[in-house]
């Protein structure tokens, strides 16, 4: 464990082995940081939310995952219900500037740039990567393995493997990061066409997605995911902008 003589943890914090935590960094109470953590200077971990009504008398907590490193000027507030948690998962990378706002849960593996700003009770999948300047609404969901361009604004949900840009648009699949991941040519095609039965097809999509589902054409845990997200949440969908595409030819 490596703590620079300028950095404040407060009381009730637990550090996991191989910590680091730099010149300047704060460390609220009632954090807790999984092992190999790396804190760069003046990020505040574990800030009170920002929230009117909230008690600072609160007893809650922000958690982050084994190796996950956070860099200058990062902030990221706890939950502003009593036991519970703001969490960040595993190996994530969170740049300079980003904010994680109370009882937002980001996954394994994720990248904030810059400057995102992700709103309370916002969701993050694993392997999610979301562009500098991005902005996203409370209770927004962002599904696994999604990419959100740089200085996107986002107020409804973007579906997991998808791509979304401007303001609520999904202009396609993710073909690159599930290639990454080593999913199957088989596999993509099948979220291909769960892509294209839920965004092409006229009708409620909560509806349509649920139809695809129980019709049993689709059966890959991965697009039997993609349909299942849009039968859940608070919130809308983005929408697929006339120039999407679900990317045809090679999935190799």
């Amino acid at each position: 464990m490596n703590i620079h003589p300028t950095a404040i943890i407060e009381e009730d914090v637990q550090l996991g082995a191989g910590c680091v935590v730099q010149a300047h960094a704060i460390i609220r109470r009632h954090t807790v940081l999984g092992p190999g953590v790396v804190v760069h200077p003046f990020a505040v971990i574990g800030g009170d939310p920002q929230y009117l009504k909230f008690d600072p008398a609160t007893v809650s907590h922000v958690r982050v995952g084994a190796g996950t490193v956070i860099r200058e000027h990062v902030t990221i507030n706890r939950s502003i219900h009593a036991g519970q948690a703001t969490m960040v998962g595993e190996r994530c990378f969170l740049m300079a500037s980003a904010h994680v706002a109370h009882d937002c849960a980001v996954g394994d593996d994720v990248v904030l740039a810059n400057n995102v700003l992700l709103a309370g009770h916002v969701s993050v999948g694993n392997n999610s990567f979301v562009g500098g300047g991005a902005g996203v609404h409370q209770f927004t969901r962002v599904g696994e393995g999604a990419i959100v361009s740089g200085l996107a604004r986002l107020a409804q949900d973007v579906p997991p493997f998808a791509m979304a840009a401007e303001r609520n648009e999904i202009i396609g699949l993710n073909l690159i990061g599930l290639k990454r991941r080593g999913i199957s040519r088989d596999t993509i095609r099948e979220i291909k066409d769960a892509f294209r039965a839920v965004y092409f097809t006229p009708g409620n999509i909560r509806e349509v997605a649920r139809g695809a589902l129980e019709g049993g054409r689709f059966q890959t845990a991965e697009a039997r995911q993609f349909l299942t997200f849009f039968t859940e949440g608070k919130r809308g969908f983005a929408r697929a902008r006339r120039d999407a595409a679900a990317g045809d030819g090679d999935a190799g």
